[in-house]
């Protein structure tokens, strides 16, 4: 019998990749354009498993229609589950997701943000396209001898510190749990949230988005901080609050942001709204800012990424189907 997929929030990317990664598996994949919500749930009838990504609202409702629709897994093609209701899912159906899908990309992401408004070469490609060549506001620094402080140790922040190390960087980390080997390996110290804010040159979030660290990256640590530091975020949205991010930038506390994540972001990313007028007026106030770069969730974007993303995903359905331990179950 055929597995039926119900595939949301499908861009024309994710269709080619998952078309070419499916040839082995021979699932059936229904495509849908629309994110998951409790308005569109009804077309989750009749399938087996419902593939969604990070804007999918796997609320109880939801979760519950699907469980009578008869799906009985949820596969995330991403490495985040914060909108899944875990507690209602469980002994309803299984969850399942891509924990890396490449590491690499988002670290490299992570520097080019950096360096972008470090060196201001977002400014510069705009001046010069008018014909202005010329250097005033354009300063950067170096960015050897500087200090990141780097909030969660995984395998992405891993490689991007292996980076920055290469660069002259000294760099302070703070994780729950700590890789002491691989401090001493790549000769970085780790340290209290408190003294990383105050030591850091640039700060760079990679931890989960957990209970514990919403809004990690608030009022109170924002004034902990270096004056002039910057704050990358390719993380999690609700990391950071954004309004005091705000707050902090035009008090000048905060020199500069590189975020690839948004809190209230459901709404415009991965979506052209370029023909609207733009309606989340924080979201708006954020882009006015010439020492901020926002792109759209777009660090994990890749082509080894996608191949990665599509083949994990469609793994962690067979290994449903045939009855094999989930090694990427989401339990908790």
């Amino acid at each position: 019998m055929s597995v039926k997929v119900a595939f949301f929030d499908a861009k024309p990317y994710d269709e080619s990749s998952f078309n070419k990664a499916n040839m082995k598996y021979g699932f059936e994949i229904k495509y849908f354009k629309e994110h998951l919500n409790i308005n569109n749930v009804p077309l989750t009838k009749g399938m087996d498993v419902v593939c969604v990504f990070v804007n999918a609202v796997a609320d109880a409702p939801v979760i519950d229609e699907m469980t009578a629709n008869g799906v009985k897994l949820i596969a995330l093609r991403c490495a985040g589950y914060n909108n899944v209701d875990l507690k209602a899912a469980h002994d309803k159906l299984k969850v399942v997701r891509v924990p890396a899908y490449s590491p690499y990309a988002v670290a490299e992401h992570t520097l080019a943000l950096m360096l972008t408004l470090n060196r201001k070469t977002h400014k510069a490609y705009n001046r010069t396209r008018e014909g202005n060549f010329a250097l005033s506001g354009l300063m950067g620094f170096d960015m050897n001898g500087k200090t990141a402080g780097i909030i969660g140790t995984g395998k992405i922040a891993k490689i991007l510190i292996k980076i920055l190390r290469s660069m002259g960087l000294e760099v302070l980390a703070y994780d729950v749990y700590p890789d002491h080997d691989f401090a001493i390996r790549e000769g970085i110290k780790y340290v209290s949230l408190d003294e990383l804010y105050a030591g850091s040159d640039i700060i760079s979030l990679h931890c989960p988005l957990t209970k514990e660290t919403e809004y990690l990256i608030n009022a109170v640590s924002i004034e902990k901080m270096k004056k002039g530091v910057m704050i990358i975020n390719t993380g999690r949205g609700k990391l950071i609050d954004t309004q005091a991010l705000i707050h902090g930038l035009k008090n000048k506390k905060i020199g500069s942001a590189g975020l690839d994540v948004y809190e209230e972001e459901s709404e415009y990313f991965f979506e052209d709204r370029s023909n609207k007028v733009m309606d989340d007026d924080v979201l708006a106030r954020l882009l006015s800012f010439n020492n901020v770069v926002v792109t759209s969730h777009q660090a994990f974007f890749t082509q080894e990424a996608l191949e990665n993303i599509a083949e994990t995903t469609l793994k962690n359905i067979q290994d449903f189907v045939e009855g094999r331990e989930l090694v990427n179950e989401v339990t908790k």
